[in-house]
């Protein structure tokens, strides 16, 4: 058996070229945890920091318990 790289016909070799190799791949190893926020509050909360420190706050303030 070889280790050979082939390209199967179903994917053009334009579409390939086009990406970047391993964008995502720090992302992956680390795990994640996506959550898609309404573009009103992508407002007020631009970035993960601020969404985890407003759900610390209000855990906080529930009584929540973080586990």
């Amino acid at each position: 058996m070889k280790d050979k790289d082939t390209l199967r016909s179903e994917y053009p070799a334009e579409l390939i070229k086009s990406g970047e190799r391993g964008k995502y791949v720090k992302s992956y190893r680390e795990g994640t945890n996506i959550v898609v926020i309404a573009p009103d509050l992508h407002k007020l909360f631009p970035d993960s920091d601020s969404v985890n420190r407003a759900l610390r706050k209000y855990a906080k303030e529930h009584r929540m318990t973080l586990t």
